[in-house]
């Protein structure tokens, strides 16, 4: 039987303006027998290379990390999954080591983080910048909980920040505030005739802490012991194998085929937002290093479907209980599968994912909603609710509708102010019993997670 999926070496991954990687290199499986340090810690440590901030900032970071040992334990521990690639990532393009140790503050490297301005992912992205830096972001799957793509499109940015300041102080503040936010920072000391150094000009306070804490953080890596942190030996070789799918297949299966639980698939695979993994040129599949070869001859073994889900065209007002009876399934379960909120009870004309019982392996799975979908709400609207700086503009640019179908379904208004809620497709709010009837829905396209030491002014670097 035909392999369904392939290996695929991560540094055959292309990266923009950067150098093709040897076809040799062997980062997928083995371990790069070069490097000198078996611990990971240790190779870090000895890529440091920022320079030290004698700062009573740094001093308060030191002093939160070290009164919260089992904190910095969980934070080291999960990143151990993600930390070698992003290690190598950070070598290959010759920036201080410094730089892997980021999501340590941006996400504490929670691949689901999420925080209140819609940012995601380790590194923390807002979804236009996310795009920008392409992360492809729809109804299937998220790009920028993607640990490679966000990782590239993190480190693309931080390369960006660096050529414009010439300063890694100043990128990482770039990354948090913005570059507009540096840039006039630089400005007032320039007409103040005053250094144009990062301890040296007005910063917002969470970005003033931003620097400081990252500078704690490597202080903390570099001397564990001085602050009463034991760090759990990571060993310095890949942990997983990027794998390229052929055809669709589950997230359970893959799972299942690889012999992981589903948490920790799931904890390689974040970027999966429904159960079915899709096939296209970008989508990379991750298995723990030492499970490679065992997905590889289950999968090949395999003479069954790979997919056991099928595409559902519900009908106008049918109620999701007989959707979910039809397909012997609970509502819970298809909630959970569509990514519909707690109180949607009736499919209401949506395109849903329900079980396959067909036994077929020949049939073929056939995507859809390809587009980046937000919650619809009962009357099978969606709804956006309008943020500081957005225009009609913006948000039309965002859901990919036209300028003149968001005005015409908002009664024709030209102006909007934050909190207000716009019909973004589906019924307009021509009247008042719509606009009553219409329920508010948060128009991310994504589940509610928690956000581990993820806060708005965080991210804001990433809104620019």
């Amino acid at each position: 039987m035909d392999n369904h999926l392939s290996t695929s070496i991560l540094e055959d991954i292309p990266h923009s303006g950067q150098p093709p990687r040897a076809e040799n290199d062997p980062l997928a499986l083995v371990a790069d027998i070069a490097l000198p340090q078996r611990n990971l810690w240790q190779h870090i440590r000895s890529g440091f290379g920022m320079s030290e901030m004698d700062s009573p900032l740094v001093t308060r970071q030191e002093r939160f990390f070290a009164s919260q040992p089992d904190y910095v334990v969980r934070i080291t521990e999960r990143s151990r999954l993600y930390l070698y690639f992003i290690v190598r990532e950070v070598e290959r393009r010759g920036m201080p080591t410094e730089i892997a140790l980021l999501p340590m503050i941006e996400s504490a490297f929670n691949p689901t983080a999420y925080s209140p301005s819609n940012a995601s992912g380790i590194w923390q992205f807002i979804p236009s910048t996310g795009k920008h830096f392409g992360m492809q972001q729809n109804w299937w799957r998220d790009g920028r909980r993607d640990v490679i793509n966000a990782t590239n499109g993190a480190l693309d940015y931080l390369q960006k920040l660096h050529d414009q300041f010439g300063d890694w102080e100043l990128a990482l503040a770039a990354y948090n505030c913005g570059e507009n936010c540096v840039e006039r920072a630089l400005k007032r000391n320039r007409k103040l005739h005053k250094p144009l150094n990062f301890v040296s000009l007005k910063l917002p306070k969470e970005t003033r802490n931003y620097v400081p804490k990252l500078l704690a953080v490597k202080n903390i890596i570099s001397n564990p012991d001085r602050y009463g942190i034991v760090l759990a030996d990571v060993p310095n070789q890949p942990y997983f194998a990027a794998i390229t799918p052929s055809r669709h297949i589950d997230v359970n299966l893959a799972a299942d085929l690889a012999g992981v639980t589903l948490d920790d698939f799931k904890a390689l695979n974040p970027g999966n937002s429904r159960p079915v993994i899709l096939q296209d040129d970008s989508t990379r599949i991750l298995i723990p290093a030492n499970k490679a070869e065992i997905f590889m001859a289950n999968l090949e073994s395999r003479d069954k479907p790979l997919v056991s889900w099928q595409a559902y065209q519900s009908k106008k007002g049918e109620p999701l209980e007989k959707v979910a009876a039809r397909f012997d399934t609970t509502v819970e379960q298809l909630r959970k599968a569509n990514g519909l909120m707690s109180d949607v009870k009736v499919a209401n004309g949506l395109q849903l994912l329900v079980p396959d019982k067909e036994d077929d392996p020949n049939k073929e799975f056939v995507a859809f909603n390809m587009h980046l979908a937000p919650t619809m709400d009962d009357g099978h609207a969606l709804i956006h609710t309008v943020r500081r700086g957005e225009s009609l503009g913006s948000i039309a640019r965002r859901y990919h509708v036209s300028l003149a179908s968001l005005k015409a379904r908002n009664g024709g208004r030209t102006l909007i102010r934050p909190g207000q809620h716009l019909v973004v497709a589906g019924a307009s709010l021509g009247g008042k019993k719509h606009h009553h009837r219409a329920r508010v829905a948060k128009a991310s396209g994504k589940p509610k997670s928690k956000s581990t030491s993820v806060s708005a002014a965080a991210t804001a670097g990433r809104n620019s």
